[in-house]
């Protein structure tokens, strides 16, 4: 099947709005690759904290800080964006907001600790919003038995823009390193051009993709100058969704399922690099080189498993990609040596594509029509809740051990394995139907 075959869409939808759409997971992927994977994280806690005890859990409490944020705002933004037919337009909002917040990283220094925290907190924050309103146009863009592959293609191209701004920023730091300029000087470079590729590469996406949601009557009977009613409806009709969640009994298990297993993932992500650094000796071009490896891994992790699950199911597919975390997890404690720790990253970047991918596919089956802003908020604020539960755990594990990170990153395997045995309860066809159901109802 051809990339972005037409019998994949809805009918309506052009090849170049999945284009579009695809673009902005090619725009965002550099912001989680450099800021919080490969560089910044790192520089975070060897330079901007000088390698204190306390640092690693000063940088998991500035992700936790930005997580609960999105907790607290992402539901009802998401019940807003559906009512009003929004999401383009806050998807806007927010990438400018983290565009510039990823931009300011480039003014800390040494020892800028409340300005390297305040800045992280906010892009953080709106790499998130940004991050849960793309996700809420997949259903819009594909049919529900495509879901899986629509899902892949947009989280496969998303990796090859993270790996365009980490490679531009590995010749940056190779450059500068060759001539004897310290970190001071080219991690801040770094945040720069991060910040660019993502402006440049999401102006695709705000030509290309089209809103196909039209605003609800709840919105529109709160008047053109009405901007507060449309919030209380949507405050409203978010406190009915929670109400009546019994309902949606198989997007719950799903939504526990992975506030546990994006725990684990949460880890992966935001702390790699000072795994690397603190346990293996890794230099700093050495981590990027290792993140550019893990990103080709979740590429093509993202792009098989998309056709795999649609053919496999996607809960199937979502269990596989479990155990591969829990052995990844195995292997990485064990690793004594960098070869070991490099096939663990690569085994981390196939899991972390294709898990990823599967389950917003999931989530976008499971999610009524006229709410999927609101359900991807949900969804949003399952992922933020993991985004705090697992970096902070890992936090905690290293403060509380001395600085052990074998210990905290073995610790990480229990969220796979409680994500595992959540997913378990789904009944995927008996959600879909219920979703549809919905849909029907007036």
């Amino acid at each position: 099947m051809p990339l972005f075959d037409q019998a994949a869409l809805n009918e309506g939808v052009k090849k170049r709005e999945v284009f579009g759409w695809a673009l902005y997971d090619f725009a965002n992927s550099g912001y989680t690759t450099v800021v919080l994977t490969a560089v910044f994280n790192s520089y975070f806690v060897g330079v901007v904290a000088g390698n204190a005890d306390w640092a690693t859990l000063a940088w998991t409490v500035a992700l936790g800080l930005s997580s609960a944020l999105v907790m607290i705002v992402m539901p009802a933004l998401g019940a807003y964006a559906d009512l009003r037919a929004a999401k383009k337009r806050l998807l806007a909002v927010s990438t400018v907001a983290c565009v510039a917040g990823t931009a300011a990283l480039a003014l800390v220094g040494p020892g800028d600790l409340m300005l390297a925290f305040v800045a992280i907190v906010l892009s953080n924050f709106f790499y998130a919003v940004g991050e849960s309103l793309a996700a809420a146009f997949l259903p819009e863009l594909a049919r529900r038995e495509s879901l899986g592959k629509v899902s892949g293609w947009g989280w496969s191209f998303g990796y090859f823009g993270g790996m365009l701004s980490l490679g531009l920023c590995l010749a940056y730091v190779l450059w500068a390193q060759g001539r004897g300029r310290p970190a001071t000087e080219f991690v801040p470079v770094t945040m720069l051009i991060t910040a660019a590729v993502y402006g440049i590469a999401s102006l695709g996406t705000f030509a290309l993709l089209k809103e196909h949601a039209t605003p609800q009557a709840a919105a529109a009977g709160a008047g053109a100058g009405a901007g507060g009613g449309g919030v209380a409806a949507a405050l409203q009709r978010l406190h009915a969704t929670w109400r009546q969640a019994r309902r949606y009994r198989d997007f719950s298990w799903l939504l526990a399922s992975a506030t546990a297993y994006q725990a684990g993932i949460a880890v992966v992500i935001t702390l790699a690099a000072v795994y690397a650094e603190q346990v293996l000796g890794f230099a700093q071009t050495q981590t990027m080189a290792l993140i550019f490896l893990v990103n080709i891994a979740a590429a093509v992790g993202a792009f098989g498993f998309g056709y795999w699950q649609d053919r496999s199911g996607h809960k199937r597919a979502l269990g596989v990609t479990l155990i591969g975390w829990v052995v990844m997890t195995a292997l990485a404690f064990l690793a004594e040596t960098a070869t070991l720790f490099w096939f663990a990253a690569v085994l981390a970047g196939l899991c972390m594509g294709s898990s990823q991918s599967a389950g917003r596919a999931l989530a976008g089956l499971l999610a009524p029509q006229a709410q999927r802003a609101e359900f991807y908020g949900l969804w949003a604020f399952a992922t933020r809740l993991a985004a705090i539960l697992g970096p902070m755990t890992y936090g905690i594990v290293t403060w509380a051990t001395a600085g052990n990170h074998r210990l905290a990153i073995l610790s990480t395997a229990v969220f796979f394995v409680a994500g595992w045995v959540l997913l378990r309860p789904i009944d995927v066809a008996r959600g879909a139907r219920e979703a549809l159901r919905m849909e029907s109802e007036p």
